[in-house]
């Protein structure tokens, strides 16, 4: 994931709301949202390279996200895989606050990441960027390659345009892939500096990545009522002409 907007315990109807995009190179072969066969309790995408998520949940309502933190001048080519993060925390049974803190106690042997992790009633982060682990208050946030709520361009925006999408009492799914296939990209002068050049932070700013070999490859929407009812959507975009298909769950935790 290279973008996740999400509410938590800030809306009547429901207790979390997520929008989120995953970025990818388009050669890296991935298997769209569905119920994984070795472990059918866990829902999510699967990264066939290295066999993590990005992003699911379970049918008892665990629920992780992450994203990588931009680094590029601190790589580990040796490094074991982020996204088994994800799915090794879907699989336990361990409360979200005492799995991450097992993860930070590891947590410079990953490249950069950031890890969300919740339950029905906490959601938690850590980011091994930073010391400690968080509780995540109440509110609508943003996390990209930086640490939660930086405020990157697409940050900014993207959590403006949620914002107003949460105005309603029942939220319309297509209102939140609508918000995430924004491709305007920012002006130079907002870009950060993460090392990469001017050229690549411009291509990298959009809510919505277009590139000839890398870019928004899925887009996620979640929402978990307070009487957890969930419904989770995949959009899988075709990279030639960005036409899509649409995969959808429904379950009640």
């Amino acid at each position: 994931m290279c973008l996740i907007l999400f509410s938590h315990q800030n809306h009547p109807t429901y207790r979390l709301v997520v929008a989120a995009n995953r970025d990818e190179f388009y050669r890296r072969p991935t298997e769209v949202a569905k119920f994984w066969k070795d472990q059918p309790t866990v829902l999510a995408g699967q990264d066939v390279e290295a066999g993590g998520t990005w992003m699911g949940l379970s049918k008892s309502g665990r629920f992780s996200m992450l994203t990588n933190y931009r680094d590029p001048q601190n790589i580990q080519s040796s490094a074991p895989s982020r996204g088994r993060l994800v799915s090794n925390y879907l699989i336990n049974e361990k409360d979200p606050e005492s799995y991450l803190q097992e993860i930070e106690e590891a947590g410079q042997r990953y490249n950069g990441f950031n890890l969300i992790c919740g339950s029905r009633d906490d959601l938690y982060y850590y980011g091994n960027y930073q010391s400690g682990v968080h509780r995540v208050n109440p509110g609508t946030h943003g996390l990209s390659n930086a640490l939660l709520d930086t405020p990157w361009p697409k940050v900014i925006k993207g959590k403006a345009k949620l914002d107003q999408v949460l105005q309603k009492e029942v939220i319309d799914i297509e209102s939140l892939f609508a918000l995430l296939f924004d491709d305007v990209k920012a002006d130079e002068s907002d870009l950060p500096d993460t090392g990469v050049g001017l050229e690549h932070e411009k291509m990298l700013s959009p809510v919505f990545i277009k590139s000839p070999n890398y870019g928004t490859r899925c887009s996620t929407a979640v929402l978990i009522t307070h009487a957890n009812e969930i419904l989770f959507a995949e959009r899988t975009y075709d990279i030639n002409d960005f036409s899509s298909s649409t995969v959808s769950f429904q379950f009640k935790a």
